[in-house]
């Protein structure tokens, strides 16, 4: 607004998946379910101020970043799902109504027909429970839509050089799955931010892929074959169990503030290690054909000054802002966080006076405390 745009023409995809972000990365704050209200307030704001976002991008990326299965990756990231379409539909919305504009970040890494198989059989299961749950007749609102891509965790300090093949097959198997956007992990993930090199060595990959190889060709070159049927069916049956198992101790807001979940990712995570280790899962230069010679990689270098003139930028900000309406302000937000309110008419006040996210953030904590973590062991 203040550059002149209305909010009904800005197209934007946040990734506020809170669940993902207490399963796969640690970076919480407030308690499991206050912090999912705060995502149902997003979407219901996102329906009714802003038509061309997507309120909401659930990201089992993360959660298999952290060692889950593919089974339990999209296990997960579907029960995510249902819980924010819960917390919406339960003040009085129709699930039709905002759930085609959901979308979700996945993740490519392994073997190939595995991955293939897994999104094929994520987009069946997501039309056909959104059906069965939530009554979603719109054939458009049952697309899964969303980035397949990624694939850190395929990467290896070990003779970083070969993930630069890894990448291309990653990226061959987003083509393959049926991926309507894609993301690349360059070949130096595993030590470093991707420099400028490796950034645009990812870049080439895919455009090698579309321009050269023929990856945009047809839309499913897998389509009829019995090998994917067959393991898509497999892979079908594998999530389904695993959503059982987390259904079984009620539900997936209970899952995540128990901790079940991120006991069950922590032991898989274990599991494979363990396999690598053992050789009885195969890392190409790291525990099988290990002959040959590292290459030294170009670090990402940090620069301290971009942290002293941020600090300075919000100190100055601080001098010159009107100082009574972020009070006023940040009062308002506490008031509507205590009585259940939508809060994001308030954040966006709350942003025009330029108060910060540290003070904002301070609000919540005090109406709503601070998650304290399970033990996952």
């Amino acid at each position: 607004e203040k550059f002149g745009y209305k909010k009904t023409e800005i197209s934007a995809t946040p990734q506020n998946d809170i669940l993902k972000e207490i399963v796969g990365r640690g970076a919480w704050i407030y308690p499991v379910e206050p912090a999912v209200r705060l995502i149902g307030d997003t979407i219901e704001y996102a329906m009714k101020e802003l038509p061309r976002c997507n309120p909401v991008s659930v990201a089992g990326y993360h959660i298999r970043e952290s060692g889950c299965t593919p089974a339990q990756e999209i296990s997960y990231a579907l029960l995510i799902a249902f819980a924010y379409i819960d917390n919406v539909v339960a003040r009085g919305y129709k699930a039709e109504d905002f759930v085609g504009r959901f979308s979700f970040n996945l993740n490519i890494y392994g073997n190939l027909w595995e991955t293939v198989a897994k999104f094929r059989a994520a987009r069946k299961l997501w039309a056909r429970l959104l059906q069965e749950k939530y009554d979603v007749r719109n054939k458009k609102a049952l697309f899964l839509r969303g980035i397949f891509g990624g694939g850190g965790s395929g990467m290896t300090k070990q003779q970083p050089e070969n993930n630069i093949m890894r990448g291309a097959y990653y990226a061959l198997g987003a083509a393959l799955s049926g991926a309507q956007t894609t993301a690349l992990c360059s070949f130096d993930e595993a030590y470093t931010i991707p420099t400028e090199r490796a950034a645009l060595l990812s870049l080439r990959t895919f455009q090698i892929l579309m321009d050269e190889i023929g990856l945009r060709d047809t839309v499913d070159p897998l389509a009829g074959s019995y090998f994917i049927e067959t393991l898509t069916k497999e892979m079908e049956a594998k999530i389904l169990e695993e959503m059982e198992k987390v259904e079984a101790v009620g539900g997936m807001v209970r899952a995540v503030s128990s901790g079940f979940v991120q006991r069950e990712v922590a032991r898989q995570a274990y599991e494979f290690e363990k396999k690598v280790q053992e050789g009885t899962v195969t890392k190409v230069g790291v525990n099988k054909y290990t002959e040959g010679v590292d290459m030294e990689v170009e670090l990402h270098e940090y620069n301290e000054e971009w942290a002293r003139k941020q600090i300075d930028q919000l100190k100055e900000l601080k001098k010159t802002r009107d100082s009574k309406a972020v009070k006023d302000s940040l009062k308002a937000l506490e008031k509507a966080s205590k009585e259940t309110e939508n809060v994001m008419p308030y954040l966006v006040d709350c942003c025009k006076c330029y108060a910060t996210v540290g003070e904002i953030a301070n609000v919540f904590r005090d109406v709503f405390g601070e998650y304290r973590e399970p033990g996952i062991f």
